[in-house]
Formats: C-alpha cells, sequence, structure tokens
C-alpha cells in the first residue's frame, strides 16, 4: 500500500530468503507452525492507518456507552451465559478488508469485530522475524501508542497474569497441542510463564479449579481463555470436570460472555463511513433489499467465517429458520492492492488488536495482525495452492 516500501520490498525478495525466513520460524518452534505465513508484511501509509482509527474510535464509542451491556444481553445465547462477568471485555479484535469505494478511492471496511483474544503473542513474535529477515523502514512499526516491544510485553503480563503468580494463570483451550494456532500459545508461554491447559484436564473440587503438574495440584487463580462454546459444541461426547457455565473461583481474561457481546450482534449499531450497512434479517419481516446481489448473510453466533454466504436469494432467506439469529450486511468491494513480485495483487484484510483493562475508560490499541487473500474469501480453504497468500502483519508509517 506505501508504494515506496513495497517497491523496496520486492526489489530486494527473493525465494530463498522467504525459505529461510520460514525456516527460522520452524527452528525457534518446531512443529508449531500449522498455518501458511505470507512472504510479506504490509506496508501501510499513515493516511489509511488514520481512517482505521477514525472507524475504530467510533466502534469504541458505542462499546463504552452506557447502556451498552443493555443493548447486548440478547447477544448470550441460552444456557452459554457464564458467570462472573467482569466490567469489560479484556480484549477487541476489530477486522477491516482493503477496499475501493465508488470514487475509485482505496478505503477501509469493517468485516467483523471480536471482544476475544487473537495472536498477540504470535504477531510479537512473527514482526520480529520480519525485521530480522527483510528491509522494515524505521518510521514504520507494528506496534502502537509509542509502546516499545519491552512495554508491549509488559502490558500483555499486566493484563493475563495481573499479581498472580504464572503457574496459577492458564490458557485455556481444548486440546491445545492439535490447534492450528498453537504456536501462539508457545510464545505465549515463553513470554509470561502460561501454560495452555485442555478443559478436559482441570480439576474441579467445589468452586475451586486445579491442574495437575508432577502429581501436585496447582491451584488456578486467572482463565487467559482460547475457548469458545462452537468449540466445544464439536466434541459433543466430551466428558469434563469443569463447565464454561459453573459458578467457580477464577477471574477470567477474556470472559466467554464477551466473545457474543462484542461480535457481529453489534453490527447493526454502527453507522460510518467505513462500516457497511448491516441490518438484523429479523427486521426485513420478509420485505427484502430487491438487490441482494450486494448483500452477504452471516450467522450471528459463528467463528471462523462458517456460515456465510456470499451469493443469497429470497428464497435462501425465507429459509433461514430463526432469523434472529443472522445479520445481512452490504458487501464490500475488496481491492487487491498488495503487490507481488510477478506484477499480480492480492487481497488483505487487517485485524488491530486491543487490550482493556478492567476499569479503563476504553481499550487501548496495541498491534495488528493480516491476512492476504487471491481467494474469493479471506480463509484457508479459499487460498489452497497460493503463493503471497496467508498470516501477516502490518507495518504502518508512523
Amino acid at each position: 500500500m506505501h508504494k515506496a516500501s513495497r517497491q523496496n520490498f520486492n526489489a530486494q525478495f527473493s525465494s530463498d530468503t522467504y525459505q529461510q525466513f520460514l525456516a527460522s520460524i520452524h527452528h525457534e518452534y518446531p512443529q508449531q507452525l500449522d498455518f501458511r505465513v505470507a512472504e510479506t508484511p504490509v506496508f501501510v501509509p499513515k493516511s489509511f492507518k488514520n481512517q482505521l482509527l477514525d472507524a475504530c474510535e467510533h466502534i469504541i464509542s458505542v462499546l463504552t456507552s452506557t447502556n451498552f451491556k443493555e443493548k447486548t444481553n440478547k447477544a448470550i445465547p441460552d444456557g452459554q451465559n457464564v458467570p462472573r462477568e467482569n466490567q469489560n471485555s479484556s480484549f477487541l479484535a476489530i477486522d477491516f478488508a482493503i477496499c475501493e469505494n465508488e470514487k475509485g478511492e482505496v478505503e477501509p471496511q469493517l468485516i467483523e469485530l471480536q471482544g476475544f483474544p487473537s495472536l498477540f503473542a504470535f504477531q510479537y513474535f512473527l514482526s520480529k522475524q520480519f525485521q530480522k529477515k527483510y528491509p522494515i523502514p524505521d518510521n514504520f512499526d507494528f506496534l502502537f501508542n509509542d509502546l516499545t516491544r519491552p512495554k508491549y510485553v509488559e502490558f500483555l503480563r499486566n493484563l493475563i497474569v495481573g499479581e498472580e503468580k504464572p503457574e496459577n494463570v492458564i490458557l485455556l483451550e481444548i486440546y491445545p497441542e492439535t490447534q492450528k494456532t498453537r504456536i501462539d500459545f508457545k510464545v505465549t508461554e515463553e513470554l509470561f510463564g502460561v501454560k495452555s491447559i485442555c478443559i478436559t484436564k482441570i480439576i474441579k473440587k467445589g468452586k475451586l479449579l486445579f491442574y495437575e503438574e508432577l502429581g501436585e495440584l496447582v491451584p488456578i487463580k486467572r482463565i487467559y481463555n482460547r475457548l469458545i462454546f462452537d468449540d466445544l459444541a464439536n466434541y459433543p461426547e466430551l466428558q469434563t470436570a469443569f463447565n464454561f457455565t459453573d459458578d467457580v473461583d477464577v477471574e477470567w481474561v477474556g470472559h466467554p460472555n464477551w466473545f457474543f457481546r462484542i461480535s457481529k450482534y453489534i453490527l447493526p449499531l454502527f453507522k460510518h463511513q467505513y462500516i457497511p450497512e448491516s441490518h438484523y434479517l429479523s427486521d426485513f419481516q420478509g420485505n427484502f433489499p430487491k438487490d441482494l446481489e450486494n448483500y452477504v448473510l452471516k450467522p450471528l453466533f459463528s467463528f471462523a467465517g462458517s456460515g456465510v454466504k456470499i451469493n443469497i436469494t429470497e428464497t435462501d432467506l425465507q429459509e433461514v429458520e430463526n432469523p434472529t439469529e443472522y445479520i445481512l450486511q452490504r458487501k464490500v468491494n475488496y481491492l487487491p492492492v498488495i503487490e507481488t513480485t510477478d506484477g499480480s495483487k492480492v487481497k488483505a484484510e487487517i485485524r488491530l488488536l486491543y487490550g482493556w483493562e478492567q476499569g479503563a475508560p476504553k481499550p487501548t490499541l496495541l498491534t495488528n495482525l493480516a491476512r492476504l487473500s487471491r481467494g474469493e474469501m479471506i480463509g484457508v480453504r479459499f487460498n489452497k495452492d497460493f503463493d503471497w497468500v496467508g498470516g501477516t502483519v502490518c507495518f504502518m508509517e508512523k
């Protein structure tokens, strides 16, 4: 996107350097990288960064409004309300597509957002690998708010570990050793001393939780939560001593309720030039827009793009059994804007990553990630066998 930086990077790029770059990741974390890392970072000019920040400020103004919880109580599905919800979400991830508007101008458009953690540790590691192997301009950074690498780690340590001992804090997942994001769990453990623990390994005694380490029971005081109900639903026969909805004496870092409150459910609440028009499907009462080719159908309670339908008809909408659980969102025009070394261009999404200390008036923008795509949608299954696609990081002009 930043022309000079892109030209300089591509001029110095080689397949050998990229393979060395990947080898350095595999060397530090053997058999942990289970998704494609793209050949390049994204170089974001200051003007586009300011557009992203403008949209995020609007979003945050909605999240911090006095009646936000009241507006989102119905976002939490029946039977999935977890006790001891804290004051605010610990994390915020906001996804934008790089698009072209009707005037032919490049602009961001919101895709979705999550009150849930993302690859905070891996992005810290990945950005360092890019800086080691490639020419990253000095006036570009992957961090925000004048953060340095040590200050970034300190912020996250305070957020995740708090005043507890690291051994009393766990990263909660289901079979973490098999997850595609397991490399992030390993970097998290290296940075903060927080181990990833499977929900099947948790021992419950009354309202207290433990895990076993070297034959000893270790108390769990805080849960850095990386598990969602959708994941649990994939294992209907799973037997656990601890259920998500149990009232237990722990502090959640990323309370499960915020995954629902800050989600596609609130897209219709936003009114901003960089946020596409969205409506609950139930609001139409059968009188759907005539130009359905310009809309995408999204289920409210899904993850990682599952259930999203791009090409929809009125019949499709009429057949939806629970219209209160879907939204219609106006399509955005992804603009292939990241130039590759063969002259072709790929599409990109940018995710801004925030941490939110309990009681703070608003979240703090920390870092970012990006995903490159040649497919119809962003995601692994739409980009098989392509190059210059996958996960990466943005370096943004200061």
